[in-house]
């Protein structure tokens, strides 16, 4: 892998993107996703992979209201694939709020100096794992995977970005409730997380479950951070303190 020196400064590779609009082909040029914009691009190895799907696009999309507030007009997923699979990736990973964009020939890529050899795999030539943020065409920052054998995901995250743009800046909590359906103080448990605005995944209840992650058998029981707070009771305390 040969990569660009620095890619800080410069402007992004002029190409044009294949894409899919519908049933039909769309053309999508570098000055149309760029020009007068605010963009964060981050690059990945292959739609459909483990910690792309698992992490890399996720991440994004879960900070992608904190990126708007903070002047960010469009996230952007690139990767060395075509168009039909990014498109049907799109749909898999839920992600409306990113576009994701098919370097189907690595035309972008390879002009960026972060194509990657990975015949190894069976994949021929893919793009290596970077963001950055891009300003009306011009790269203002870029962060790199360091060149180490496999896939390295140290750096192009979005908390990384994230930080970047706003060092200090608070970060949304990871949240998980166990609750049942009709269970009244898992009712009051929702509506003091929506009450606060901490989004939160809802996981349904089983024995098993509450037993292996709480200690307890009774529901809710609210975890922020991959700490264990407790019920409805001592939620309520929890926020009362980080008010």
């Amino acid at each position: 892998m040969t990569m660009m020196t620095k890619l800080e400064g410069n402007r992004v590779p002029e190409v044009t993107f294949r894409t899919r609009d519908g049933a039909k082909w769309k053309d999508v040029t570098t000055k149309e996703v760029f020009e007068g914009k605010t963009v964060v691009v981050f690059a990945l190895p292959g739609a459909f992979t483990p910690t792309c799907s698992s992490a890399h696009v996720p991440r994004y999309s879960e900070l992608a209201p904190q990126f708007e507030a903070l002047g960010v007009d469009e996230i952007v997923c690139l990767s060395v694939n075509d168009a039909f699979v990014m498109d049907e990736w799109a749909k898999h990973q839920k992600a409306d709020n990113i576009r994701f964009l098919p370097d189907g020939n690595a035309e972008f890529t390879g002009k960026l100096g972060m194509l990657v050899d990975k015949r190894n795999l069976g994949f021929g030539q893919r793009s290596w794992r970077y963001s950055m943020l891009v300003k009306d065409g011009v790269i203002q920052k870029a962060f790199v995977e360091p060149e180490k054998e496999g896939d390295p995901f140290e750096v192009s995250d979005a908390d990384t970005m994230l930080r970047y743009l706003a060092p200090d800046a608070p970060r949304p909590r990871d949240v998980v409730l166990i609750g049942r359906a009709g269970c009244a103080h898992c009712a009051r448990a929702r509506q003091l997380l929506e009450g606060r605005g901490w989004a939160f995944d809802e996981i349904e209840a089983n024995p098993r479950r509450l037993r292996a992650t709480s200690g307890k058998a009774t529901t809710p029981q609210i975890f922020v951070d991959g700490e264990h707070v407790g019920g409805a009771d001592e939620l309520e305390k929890y926020l009362a303190r980080d008010a």
